[in-house]
């Protein structure tokens, strides 16, 4: 046993010997001999246990044994008190998912304040057996198949490559006392269904089933590896300027649709909405998607990405005309001069001219509406923005940011693109208010 989790250790670059190691202990036969086998191999252990109150007497039993297994061992120990279903009810969890947030969070706060190297938890190998039939049945992508990974960020698993069996019987051998949780002996959850009732069928007719399970799981982690390669490389082709992802070009690669789900996933977007996307790939334009974080616009021939903000259609902000502008959403620099041989047009779009004696003494900064027009500059007639907008090619991104500058109820400037015929410099204007905005 301790030949075979050093070497393990070695393999994965698990952990080192002169950094302390956070080991989750909760007095069962797996984390006992996780302990056990760490410390014995000459690792610095620190035990955590989490007691969540779900098995009453037997939850208090299974800490105060761990206490006493830490102490024995002279290995400082470290508990806490749960109230998992108190937890799973606010946050509208399962007690399974509830408990497992608990304990994870609680596990990396303890890592930071320890300042330790890692956080060892007590997974073997049937457990990723048991994970990788979970995920079958569930219907997931190749991510899921591969068993339950040696290392995940923080989180180390050095027992892996040994069984329960091989576990239970090792403890034996060393005569070390352990504690059982009568849950386990429960099918009620699908983990201990898979472990009590399917496992066993199986090996009833096919009894190198674990192995040859375990084997498949390593062949498709080398799959695994190959599939993220490739994902990698379409996601630096097709992701442009970070939000812009291209139709026709994602529409090129091989199973694009599983490509599209990659590329989204990262950003909250689940399988099913993803596959919502893709089958909105050949309809109009305008169609919306959201993950909690992110929105997804189909526009053309892409599909734009913007993180999710609350945008309030009424947003108006007031202006005194000559003085500083205070607390806008965007920054606009104002500027009076006057109209003399010395001045000078700049042809930026960031910069508007006015005639300042046609203008209101207050100015107001806002979204445009739907009812909005103006008269462009260079134009007679008025123009609906709508019309302006679709005219330019504007993207539905770019219609929801624009801002208007307004005169009374006239708008003189539609921020950063163009301003109102109306309110245009001439040769009899004596003073111009200049309007800059900066990126």
């Amino acid at each position: 046993m301790l030949d075979s989790v050093r070497l393990y250790i070695e393999k994965h670059h698990l952990l080192e010997k002169d950094k302390p190691v956070l080991v989750g202990l909760s007095g069962g036969a797996d984390s006992v001999a996780l302990l056990t086998v760490l410390s014995r191999l000459g690792y610095v252990c620190m035990a955590l246990h989490c007691n969540f109150h779900l098995r009453g007497d037997e939850s208090d039993r299974d800490e105060q044994f761990a206490k006493s297994l830490a102490e024995a061992g002279k290995i400082p120990f470290y508990s806490i008190q749960f109230d998992t279903y108190a937890f799973a009810k606010t946050h509208h969890l399962s007690i399974e998912m509830a408990a497992r947030q608990l304990r994870y969070e609680w596990f990396e706060q303890m890592r930071i304040r320890l300042n330790a190297q890692a956080i060892a938890v007590a997974h073997h190998q049937d457990d990723s057996i048991e994970t990788l039939l979970i995920n079958l049945i569930r219907g997931s992508g190749i991510r899921g198949l591969t068993g339950i990974r040696p290392k995940n960020g923080y989180i180390v698993r050095p027992l892996l490559n040994v069984s329960r069996e091989e576990i239970v019987a090792w403890l034996g051998k060393e005569s070390i006392a352990y504690m059982t949780d009568s849950t386990n002996l429960s099918d009620e959850y699908t983990r201990n269904f898979i472990r009590l009732q399917i496992l066993p069928l199986l090996e009833s007719r096919f009894p190198a089933i674990r192995k040859t399970l375990t084997r498949t799981a390593m062949h498709l982690s080398e799959v695994e590896f190959i599939y993220l390669s490739f994902i990698e490389e379409a996601k630096a082709s097709l992701w442009e300027e970070e939000h812009r992802l291209s139709i026709p070009k994602l529409q090129r690669y091989p199973a694009p649709k599983t490509v599209l789900f990659e590329l989204l996933h990262p950003y909250g977007f689940s399988r099913s909405v993803a596959s919502s996307v893709y089958d909105a790939l050949e309809g109009e334009s305008g169609k919306e998607f959201y993950s909690p974080s992110y929105r997804l616009i189909k526009d053309r021939e892409e599909l734009l990405l913007y993180k999710r903000e609350e945008v309030c259609p009424d947003m108006c902000y007031s202006w005194e005309k000559g003085k500083e502008s205070g607390s806008l959403p965007i920054d606009l620099h104002q500027q009076i001069v006057t109209n003399d041989a010395h001045f000078q047009l700049n042809p930026s779009k960031a910069y508007a001219y006015f005639d300042y004696d046609l203008l209101d003494a207050h100015l107001t900064l806002r979204r445009w509406q739907k009812s909005d027009w103006f008269v462009p500059f260079g134009m007679k007639g008025r123009k609906k923005l709508s019309d302006y907008f679709s005219d330019h090619k504007y993207t539905l991104k770019q219609k929801e940011e624009a801002w208007v500058l307004c005169s009374g109820e006239d708008i003189i400037w539609l921020v950063g693109e163009r301003s109102d015929n109306r309110y245009r410099i001439h040769k009899e204007t004596k003073r111009i208010f200049i309007v800059k905005k900066n990126d």
